[in-house]
C-alpha cells in the first residue's frame, strides 16, 4: 500500500512541477520541489489563481478560502501535500 501512495505522491509532484514549468517558462532544472515559487518570483497573484484553477480541475478538489494560505502553496512539495490531503 505504501508503494502505491509513494507512486501517487511522485506523480502529483511531477504533474504540479510540469504545470509550473509550462505556465511560467521556468527551466525545469531551475525548479525543485522545495523552491519557494512566490518568494523566487516564479508565480505572482495571477499565477496563484491559475494554479488554484489547475489543481481544482486536474485533481477534482476544491480549495476552501480558509485553505488559501502561503504554507499550502509555497513550493511544489507544499502544493503536493495539500492535494494529497484533499484527496484523502
Amino acid at each position: 500500500m505504501d508503494s502505491v501512495i509513494m507512486e501517487n505522491a511522485t506523480e502529483i509532484d511531477v504533474i504540479i512541477k510540469q504545470f509550473v514549468v509550462e505556465t511560467t517558462y521556468t527551466p525545469a532544472d531551475k525548479l525543485n520541489c522545495e523552491t519557494l515559487i512566490f518568494v523566487q518570483g516564479i508565480f505572482d497573484s495571477m499565477g496563484f489563481i491559475s494554479l488554484i484553477n489547475f489543481i481544482e480541475e486536474r485533481f477534482g478538489i476544491r480549495a476552501d478560502d480558509s485553505e488559501l494560505l502561503e504554507e499550502n502553496f509555497e513550493s511544489i512539495n507544499a502544493i503536493s501535500n495539500f492535494v494529497r490531503r484533499k484527496l484523502q
